[in-house]
């Protein structure tokens, strides 16, 4: 398991293999209500904390997230993504910059404050960013027919990119695009580039999206759960 915390520091992402069982995944998907015209549940685990309990009954992640993360992490945001079969839309390079927060207080270094559905978000220092890490949980295969992720090795190390009409990723690192098993863990940096494509399947393309941080800030968390 230390090879993916290694290759995490180093690239901005790692990709396991199936780490959960048929049993497990079958657990996790009868507690997500969702239906094909909703793409996006956020305040997942606020909704459904059984969630996170069936997760890290997981022997595999728990190993997995122990080599990650160490005690000072919680979780900060948790949201399960869909793309649908044959789901006509693409997400173009970007990194993830919003935390979700609870109360709207002006801070030096917070800016960039959105209100969507109640739901306050801010982007932070590029510290809390730097200390953030993703885990994106597959709940099915997935690959280039049916959105997988594509990404820019290495773009964690280069702070806030300005995505606008003189962005060229030609100058960066190549794209590499993230193959992940049914059951397999993507770890990614929010401040890795990253996009997805149209899907050309059949298949869906469910993900549950959890985000961990170890620093606290003035606002307070809106998700903030500890792992115990």
């Amino acid at each position: 398991m230390f090879q993916y915390n290694k290759e995490l520091k180093e690239t901005g992402f790692s990709i396991t293999k199936s780490i959960f069982t048929s049993e497990e995944l079958l657990e996790l998907i009868s507690l997500i209500e969702y239906s094909k015209e909703n793409y996006a549940i956020r305040q997942l685990i606020n909704k459904k904390p059984e969630i996170l309990t069936v997760i890290f009954k997981s022997k595999k992640f728990r190993v997995l997230y122990n080599t990650i993360c160490d005690k000072n992490y919680f979780l900060s945001k948790a949201i399960f993504f869909n793309k649908p079969s044959k789901s006509n839309w693409f997400v173009g390079y970007h990194q993830d910059l919003s935390i979700s927060v609870k109360n709207k207080l002006e801070t030096k270094g917070f800016s960039n404050w959105t209100n969507k559905n109640g739901q306050l978000g801010v982007i932070p220092p590029k510290e809390i960013l730097e200390n953030t890490i993703t885990i994106r949980i597959h709940l099915d295969d997935t690959d280039k027919t049916n959105g997988a992720l594509k990404v820019i090795s290495k773009t964690h190390t280069k702070g806030c990119i300005r995505i606008d009409e003189n962005f060229n990723k030609e100058i960066l690192e190549e794209e590499e695009l993230c193959n992940v098993e049914k059951g397999g863990v993507m770890l990614m940096k929010p401040l890795l580039l990253h996009a997805s494509s149209k899907s050309i399947s059949e298949f869906d393309r469910r993900v549950i999206h959890l985000e961990f941080c170890n620093k606290e800030i003035p606002m307070k968390w809106l998700e903030r759960k500890e792992i115990i």
